[in-house]
């Protein structure tokens, strides 16, 4: 039976979805829209699926969308360990600023659901990690930004000290920076 559990950030669940292994492997069923469905009474459209293979020590985002229809993500762990972080951009929130990380490995039957508004960020514990992800609108780089991930603000207690980053997100402006820059 998989179980959805809420994250301290609202518009956040963790899924738990049994493993049934064998002598043959492993079979999981990572994404079940009827199962947020039931639980919260939000089910989960996908328009695109996105994968990454990423190296020890790299970090992606915080990556979020404006888009009008909103983006959300279904975020599981193919292969290797990453530890996956939420983090509320939404100035009318409660948990505004706060952040929320969950270790997904293929082995851990874990999925996030991160609603539209909120921002997402993943590091790859193990070398030649596997972040897969369904979004709930289309990828339109127009609409699409980035916060620093090093925002002192945020203060992400990252799990590493050697950490890679793209140009792109260590040029990104901080949260407040990007609020002020915005009509958000």
């Amino acid at each position: 039976m998989i179980e959805v559990k809420p994250m301290s950030i609202t518009g956040a669940w963790i899924i738990e979805s049994p493993i049934h292994r064998d002598d043959r492997g492993s079979f999981r069923e990572w994404f079940k829209s009827s199962a947020l469905e039931e639980k919260v009474g939000k089910g989960f459209d996908v328009t695109q699926a996105n994968m990454s293979r990423s190296q020890k020590g790299v970090v992606r985002g915080i990556h979020f969308s404006t888009s009008k229809l909103g983006q959300a993500k279904w975020v599981t762990c193919g292969a290797g360990v990453i530890w996956d972080v939420v983090v509320d951009i939404r100035p009318d929130s409660k948990t505004f600023m706060q952040w929320e990380a969950v270790e997904l490995t293929s082995d851990n039957g874990r999925s996030v659901v991160i609603s539209e508004g909120l921002g997402h960020a993943f590091i790859a514990l193990e070398d030649n990690s596997i972040t897969i992800y369904a979004l709930s609108s289309d990828y339109e780089p127009s609409m699409e930004f980035a916060v620093n991930p090093k925002d002192t603000d945020l203060a992400i207690d990252w799990p590493s000290n050697n950490l890679i980053f793209s140009e792109r997100d260590l040029s990104a402006p901080t949260l407040k920076e990007f609020l002020s820059s915005q009509n958000y």
